[in-house]
């Protein structure tokens, strides 16, 4: 049963009201505080990062971008079959061992990365400068063996064998056969003396460059009569290594060779007609000393006949025909 309130006697004084009085202060106190502080910082941190961030895509190139990223990229861990630390069922390593971990250079220091001092890059060594140098060499190579080329009467006569182009690897210098001319005797790996002397000299300008070498045999699509054990493949592969001993006769050094191949008329020069006997050729190529970095073909040797695969005479129909009615093994 609730309580009736006390009753307050007759001389008892009446009681003194509760005043509450707030008292706000006016003046200078939002100088003391504010979560806009706090705002205000996290903009500036962000928009620091962000210039940082242009600044660095800026003066970098794509390798030492590659080494940043892979940097700061966790390092993925490769569990194994048993669990870690446990003996019995559960035994094995512990995947917080270090051995468990593969080792990149970028994450153990034993590689470091240069960032340039300046956005504008030019103080970077990378693979844009190397490709830069590399273009300007094999321009120098090019006049180089035009000029010994045409000091040469009989090699003059063989200008139009010869194309230089920018690929994806490098320099390729193309030496082309023509329907009255071969760099091989017909169905075998021996080189005319017209190529030897050509070969001396394309190694001769090779040794003004420190790059490597890749060695490319092509042949025609003409096939091989039923019953011989040899074919495009291995005569392509054969010519690709006589190539290559031509070259290391003549200077070029063994170390410097790459790859040695023989793509027999998978690649031809006349993607039209794969028995023309331009798609006949050796691929001399000095590769980039920095990767892959052409988009496509550049033609090096521009007026060059073997660099116009159209420019058909009338003598090299008629081989063809003649080689299509019945000559099968006469355009190796």
């Amino acid at each position: 049963m609730a309580q009736s309130p006390t009753k307050r006697g007759r001389n008892e004084p009446e009681p003194r009201p509760i005043i509450i009085k707030k008292i706000i202060a006016e003046g200078h106190g939002g100088h003391h505080g504010g979560a806009w502080k706090v705002a205000y910082a996290d903009f500036v941190t962000a928009m620091m990062a962000f210039f940082l961030l242009m600044w660095i895509l800026g003066a970098t190139n794509e390798k030492q971008r590659k080494g940043i990223a892979d940097y700061f990229t966790p390092t993925m861990v490769q569990f194994k079959e048993k669990s870690a630390g446990s003996n019995g069922i559960f035994g094995g390593e512990s995947v917080v061992d270090k051995d468990n971990y593969p080792h990149r250079a970028a994450q153990t220091g034993s590689k470091s990365i240069s960032i340039p001092k300046d956005a504008s890059g030019g103080e970077k060594e990378g693979a844009g400068a190397a490709k830069s140098r590399d273009r300007a060499a094999f321009q120098k190579l090019k006049l180089l063996l035009q000029a010994k080329m045409a000091a040469d009467p009989k090699l003059a006569k063989m200008m139009h064998n010869v194309r230089m182009v920018e690929t994806r690897e490098g320099l390729r210098i193309d030496l082309v056969d023509q329907a009255d001319f071969a760099m091989f005797r017909s169905g075998t790996d021996e080189l005319s003396p017209e190529a030897r002397a050509l070969m001396k000299q394309v190694a001769e300008v090779t040794n003004f460059a420190d790059n490597s070498v890749i060695v490319r045999g092509h042949t025609d699509a003409m096939p091989y009569s039923k019953g011989r054990t040899v074919n495009n493949w291995t005569l392509s592969a054969a010519r690709a290594e006589a190539t290559r001993r031509a070259l290391s006769d003549f200077g070029v050094a063994n170390t410097r060779f790459a790859r040695i191949e023989g793509v027999a008329d998978r690649e031809p020069y006349v993607a039209g007609d794969p028995y023309d006997p331009r798609n006949r050729r050796m691929s001399i190529t000095l590769a980039w000393s920095a990767g892959d970095t052409a988009e496509g073909p550049v033609d090096l040797m521009a007026g060059g006949g073997a660099s116009d695969p159209t420019a058909m005479p009338a003598a090299g129909l008629a081989q063809i025909a003649a080689r299509k009615a019945g000559k099968q093994d006469a355009g190796h």
